[in-house]
C-alpha cells in the first residue's frame, strides 16, 4: 500500500511540474546562478590569497603581540608565501615537536617548532631542552629534511651549540625579523640546509 501512494505521489508531481514547467526553468536558472557564483567567490579567494601570500610582511612587534596560535599561523603563512604550497599548522596538544610542517619547491620537509615570547627579547630564551624535543622527533617522527625551531625572542648559547652539532636550525629574533619582513625564502637565510631532494624547475 506504501509503495503505491508513493508511486502516486512520484506521478502527480511529475505531472504538476510538466503542467507548470515555468517552476523548472526557474529553478535551473537559480541553480545556475548559484553555481556561477560560488565560483567567482572561490577564484576571487584564490586570487587573493595569491596575492597576500606574494606581498606578505610582518613585523616583529606585531609577531611579539600575537597569541602563541597566531605566531604559528603566522609561521606557516610565510612558508606559504616562499612557495610551500602545502605548509600547515598542527601545533597543538600531542603534536610531538612540530608546530608546523611544510615541503619546500625543492622537495624538502620541513618540521618547524615555535616558541613565542611575549616579552621578546626579554622573555625567557629558548634551551637545549627545547631543542632535544625537536631533535628527538623531527627526522624519526616527523621526516624532516630540515627541523627548525623559531622563536621571536633568543636562545641560550649551549642551545645554539647543540643545533650546531646536531643539524638543526635556531632561527632567532634577528633571523625572524629579515624574514619575516622581507621576501627572501627561510632557506636563503639558512646555513647548511640540505640539498634539493629531487630536481626542479629552480635546482
Amino acid at each position: 500500500m506504501t509503495g503505491v501512494l508513493a508511486v502516486c505521489l512520484v506521478v502527480a508531481v511529475v505531472n504538476w511540474l510538466l503542467a507548470h514547467w515555468w517552476v523548472l526553468a526557474l529553478i535551473g536558472v537559480l541553480a545556475a546562478l548559484a553555481g556561477a557564483g560560488w565560483f567567482h567567490e572561490q577564484r576571487r579567494r584564490a586570487e587573493w590569497e595569491a596575492v597576500r601570500a606574494r606581498g606578505l610582511r610582518h613585523e616583529l612587534a606585531a609577531l611579539d603581540a600575537l597569541h602563541h596560535s597566531r605566531f604559528e599561523e603566522a609561521v606557516r603563512d610565510l612558508m606559504f608565501r616562499d612557495g610551500c604550497r602545502d605548509a600547515v599548522r598542527v601545533g597543538g596538544r600531542g603534536d610531538l615537536g612540530a608546530d608546523v610542517k611544510a615541503t619546500d619547491p625543492y622537495g624538502r620537509r620541513w618540521v618547524i617548532q615555535c616558541k613565542h615570547r611575549r616579552n621578546g627579547l626579554a622573555g625567557s630564551a629558548v634551551g637545549t631542552p627545547d631543542l632535544q624535543v625537536l631533535n628527538g622527533t623531527a627526522r624519526q617522527v616527523h621526516g624532516a629534511d630540515v627541523a627548525v625551531i623559531v622563536t621571536n625572542g633568543r636562545a641560550t648559547a649551549p642551545a645554539v651549540t647543540f643545533a650546531e652539532q646536531q643539524r638543526l636550525h635556531v632561527v632567532d629574533r634577528h633571523t625572524l625579523g629579515v624574514w619575516a619582513s622581507g621576501s627572501r625564502p627561510l632557506w636563503e637565510l639558512l646555513g647548511s640546509v640540505p640539498p634539493p631532494r629531487k630536481p626542479t624547475a629552480l635546482s
